[in-house]
């Protein structure tokens, strides 16, 4: 029956920030274009006993920009993980989720000490602009 069995799933990786003339060239030939798609319907609620990506409801972004920035919601995490974490993060296969958080729930997560992602505005949104919230068990407020 439909909605039966895991969710489906997708690999994201993330290469460091490099100046335009120094991308690798796995980079160099990669456009995120016209992947802008309507779900048929809303995603489950994440398991909250892992990490999960919370994007803006306040911020319109294209599927590329959002693929970025929940790129560097990731990466902010890691960082922010002491070793242990970082350990049990990876030896899981490094899971997570990415969802749109409610306008109620993105005020909560943006003053609660999470890894927020603020862009630098050289493309689609203001500078400044809060994107993603890195919520991983680990990083979260007791």
């Amino acid at each position: 029956a439909a909605g039966d069995g895991p969710p489906p799933a997708a690999e994201v990786r993330v290469f460091p920030p490099v100046p335009l003339d120094g991308w690798p060239k796995e980079l160099a030939k990669l456009q995120v274009s016209g992947t802008d798609l309507d779900d048929p319907e809303p995603p489950p609620a994440p398991d909250l006993t892992g990490p999960v990506l919370w994007l803006s409801p306040q911020v319109e972004m294209s599927a590329g920009k959002a693929m970025a920035q929940a790129g560097h919601g990731a990466q902010l995490a890691w960082w922010e993980l002491d070793d242990a974490a970082r350990t049990a993060w990876r030896a899981a296969g490094f899971p997570l989720a990415v969802r749109t958080a409610s306008a109620e729930r993105w005020d909560e997560l943006t003053t609660s000490g999470l890894p927020v992602v603020r862009d630098a505005g050289f493309t689609e949104i203001a500078p400044g602009s809060c994107t993603v919230v890195a919520d991983h068990p680990a990083l979260r407020r007791p």
